[in-house]
């Protein structure tokens, strides 16, 4: 019988809830307890989600009946926590950012490979099952030669949003603004799909928004090590803000993902499964996920697949799909483009 994995959720914000919504799915995974430094917040959650509630870390990390945690916390602290946890004998799966420098990203790493725990990150969106397909199609090598990606985030946050957040739009805890944490995702995929990024020439702005810290609207070119070119843009500046999209072109074929549709999927030699796909995906889509509002569209059932994929991993004795060193590597090139966009569009070679 597979063993039941008792988890702890860091951080009783919207994000945690969501976790607490998708470790009530699994079916290998119990919720255990909730740390929040504001009492009131984790009572609550506490109350909604039938959990323990604490307001230390420590008191987290010493239950034996947890075995792992989940961090929803200001991106500027994952690392930290990620650290305190296999310190403690834990395992940890952070949300994106796995933290806002590779210094400290490294650290947890490092940490978790000491002790001999798994750090995971989030990147729920290569759950979605249009994703999946997509990646699918670039292992099977049916784009040809791999020409250009193209990752685009049309998003809106209004003022509130950051005036509200008290963390938001900072360097310390939010890392970046509309590329670090919202692009991210987008980010993620196109390199997913594409392959290792080598080189970033890049400008950031902040356009709409006042008393941030961070950029809203940010544009970049992108050398890939295979020779393909592409672009991101990403912004919380366009108002009212739209689905994203991905999309990758190569000589036998292109694909463009918006959330959970596809807006083309073409390819010069077709399958059988082609035609059913472009029935089922292919359409204008109804809801996009994250566009204006944070939580909008948004449902807990790809964290759940994240989760479950990280728990075969430790049931099986295998590097999960997104260990901690995959989780770097979106990270790595934000903070290339913010490094170009600082010394005014110079390109920046990833190491």
């Amino acid at each position: 019988m597979a063993k039941t994995y008792g988890f702890g959720v860091v951080g009783a914000g919207m994000i945690g809830h969501f976790h607490a919504d998708a470790i009530k799915q699994l079916a290998n995974g119990k919720l255990v307890a909730v740390c929040d430094s504001v009492p009131e917040a984790a009572r609550a959650f506490a109350e909604k989600w039938g959990c323990a509630a604490v307001t230390r870390l420590d008191d987290l990390l010493e239950r034996d009946d947890i075995d792992l945690i989940t961090v929803g916390t200001p991106s500027g602290t994952h690392a930290e926590i990620a650290i305190a946890a296999a310190q403690a004998g834990k395992h940890c799966i952070a949300e994106k950012p796995l933290d806002v420098t590779l210094e400290r990203i490294d650290e947890a790493i490092a940490a978790h490979d000491k002790a001999g725990t798994v750090l995971g990150g989030v990147f729920n969106s290569r759950f979605m099952q249009t994703a999946r397909l997509f990646r699918a199609a670039v292992d099977q090598g049916r784009f040809g030669k791999l020409t250009f990606g193209f990752a685009y985030g049309p998003w809106w946050r209004d003022q509130e949003y950051y005036d509200k957040g008290g963390w938001r739009g900072t360097i310390a805890l939010d890392g970046g603004g509309a590329l670090m944490n919202q692009g991210i995702h987008t980010i993620d995929l196109l390199q997913w799909l594409m392959g290792p990024v080598k080189r970033v020439t890049a400008f950031c702005r902040t356009l709409a928004h006042e008393r941030i810290e961070v950029e809203d609207t940010g544009a970049a070119t992108l050398e890939f090590e295979n020779g393909a070119l592409g672009t991101i843009a990403c912004t919380t500046s366009m108002w009212p803000g739209h689905f994203r999209t991905v999309e990758v072109s190569g000589t036998d074929g292109t694909v463009a993902m918006a959330d959970q549709k596809f807006f083309f999927w073409q390819f010069r030699t077709e399958t059988n499964a082609d035609n059913d796909i472009r029935k089922q995906y292919m359409e204008f889509p109804a809801v996009a996920i994250g566009a204006s509002n944070p939580s909008a569209g948004m449902t807990a059932d790809n964290h759940r697949d994240n989760f479950s994929e990280f728990l075969n991993a430790l049931e099986t004795g295998r590097r999960p799909m997104i260990d901690g060193h995959e989780a770097r590597k979106a990270v790595q090139i934000i903070l290339a483009v913010y490094e170009s966009a600082r010394q005014g569009g110079k390109p920046v070679d990833l190491a």
